[in-house]
């Protein structure tokens, strides 16, 4: 039996929309060889407890590292504790910090599980009158745990920094800084004003293009402790610039969840990674999807992306 919804138009009216029947697709904890794939994971909360900013969320441990282990399953990596776990928005510091020792805790014990955690600045309440030096400090504290459970940061978004920086140099300085003491390769994290309006003028300026040469320049600087760069800008086309000026061992994790099946899929210059919130929810889909672009099979990975578009 078909179950259709009613969805809103722009002009006010409602439209009737069919869902497809639900596709089936093997599991397999093989990762997909010619993409690195993380799905930035969700939590579970509970229900029937209240969360608010003053009253940080209840999880269900359970049920959210069941859902770590079903990502796992379709040989997706995790990436734990991000701004799709509400990292910022209701998962306060403490939280955040049991989740991520749970998650990499049940990464350890599984055999080929792969796992990023974001570290971040999220304790230290942005303002303009916040110094560089507690800036660092912040980002010192939550880098440092990731460590102490031999877990690989992805160095997020500073709001603290956003608020109280004064130029592209400030920016240099903290990433200069926080790179110089981390103990692997970490992911950096670009996130567009179009997610968090607190991040405007991210990297110093709000010209994009300005933006991303201080970006390139960091990256240049200190290539060898970079795995990659998510960035999450909405930019097909942008993306695709910096992707091709990155380090050869610079990857490219689009953050793109608009346009992402060809930003993947690539072209004759490159293709980007995924670090995406949408692969939580599609998983299934989108391991059978790197599968068959590991088989040489474009079409059907494209038949897989383009059902859940239509």
């Amino acid at each position: 039996m078909s179950l259709s919804i009613r969805l809103p138009a722009a002009d006010g009216t409602r439209n009737e929309y069919t869902l497809h029947e639900p596709g089936s697709f093997p599991t397999t904890p093989a990762a997909p060889q010619s993409r690195i794939a993380y799905a930035a994971a969700h939590m579970v909360c509970d229900p029937l407890r209240t969360t608010s900013h003053s009253q940080p969320a209840h999880i269900d441990w359970d049920a959210t590292l069941a859902y770590r282990r079903h990502l796992w399953s379709y040989g997706l990596g995790v990436a734990e504790a991000m701004d799709t776990a509400q990292r910022g928005m209701g998962l306060d510091w403490p939280t955040a910090q049991e989740l991520i020792r749970h998650s990499l805790t049940e990464a350890h014990a599984t055999p080929g599980a792969r796992i990023a955690c974001g570290a971040g600045t999220d304790h230290l309440p942005p303002a303009p009158d916040v110094t560089l030096d507690e800036v660092e400090a912040a980002y010192e504290k939550q880098c440092a745990f990731v460590e102490q459970y031999s877990g690989q940061i992805i160095l997020m978004a500073s709001r603290a920094l956003a608020a109280c920086a004064k130029a592209p140099d400030d920016y240099v300085r903290v990433y200069d800084t926080i790179l110089r003491q981390v103990k692997r390769p970490v992911i950096l994290h670009w996130l567009g004003d179009m997610f968090d309006p607190t991040l405007r003028g991210y990297w110093g300026t709000q010209n994009i293009d300005d933006a991303m040469k201080v970006c390139l320049d960091v990256i240049h600087e200190h290539v060898t402790v970079i795995d990659g760069i998510k960035i999450s800008l909405l930019d097909e086309e942008r993306e695709r610039t910096m992707r091709h000026l990155l380090p050869a061992s610079v990857r490219m994790y689009t953050g793109d969840d608009f346009n992402y099946p060809a930003l993947i899929q690539g072209d004759e210059q490159g293709y980007s990674h995924a670090l995406l919130g949408i692969f939580d929810a599609i998983a299934p889909a989108a391991a059978a999807a790197l599968h068959a672009l590991d088989a040489g099979d474009s079409a059907r990975y494209e038949a897989i992306l383009r059902r859940l578009f239509h």
